[in-house]
């Protein structure tokens, strides 16, 4: 199921270069800069405290937003990037792609595990074990996916779950071309020290 297109508000930066930037920061905003389809870069502030918000929100870089910029036309956009402050961590800067709807774009999707209940190897004490919480696709811009399902229904201790065991979404496919690992369901460390017993014995 495809995802609401949010609106993203942001303002247009006056000047360019580090000492812009730096202003914009002092003035409560984090610098940004739109870029993208044919058209010239778009430098923006964004307000600080807005775009935690949305950062903290979770998914940020795999969200399709609606770009609000008064005197502008709305645009669609995928945030490609968010630098930090290597010390505490928060955002000093961020990088806008300006998109279609119809453009193809690869970014990384949430996998969601359902049916935990009805997986035998999980009832008796086994572990799903996430190789990967995240998965990158190539994907429709106007139609991105929230998330991918993996159904645990009837797995066992031992079972590998690759990508080609998930069923994607119309027109979504994987970026790596391979059958990689996304989980597995390992045995209990009781349950694994016994079984080797068994096999040396």
């Amino acid at each position: 199921m495809a995802r609401e297109i949010p609106d993203l508000q942001a303002e247009v930066r006056t000047g360019t270069g580090k000492g812009a930037a730096r202003q914009a920061r002092r003035e409560g905003y984090v610098p940004g800069i739109v870029y993208g389809d044919g058209q010239e870069p778009t430098p923006v502030n964004v307000k600080y405290n807005y775009l935690l918000k949305r950062l903290r929100q979770g998914r940020f870089l795999q969200t399709l937003f609606n770009l609000k910029v008064e005197g502008q036309p709305d645009v669609h956009v995928i945030c490609r990037g968010v630098q930090r402050d290597v010390v505490k961590d928060l955002p000093t800067h961020v990088d806008f792609m300006r998109v279609h709807d119809e453009s193809r774009i690869e970014l990384f999707v949430h996998v969601d595990f359902i049916n935990h209940e009805a997986s035998p190897g999980l009832k008796r004490g086994g572990t799903l074990t996430v190789v990967r919480p995240e998965v990158e696709l190539e994907v429709t811009a106007g139609d991105i996916p929230d998330h991918i399902t993996v159904d645990l229904t009837g797995k066992v201790i031992g079972d590998v779950i690759h990508i080609d065991d998930v069923v994607l979404p119309a027109g979504v496919k994987p970026t790596i071309n391979r059958n990689f690992v996304i989980a597995n369901v390992a045995a209990p460390a009781g349950l694994a020290a016994v079984e080797e017993e068994e096999a040396s014995a």
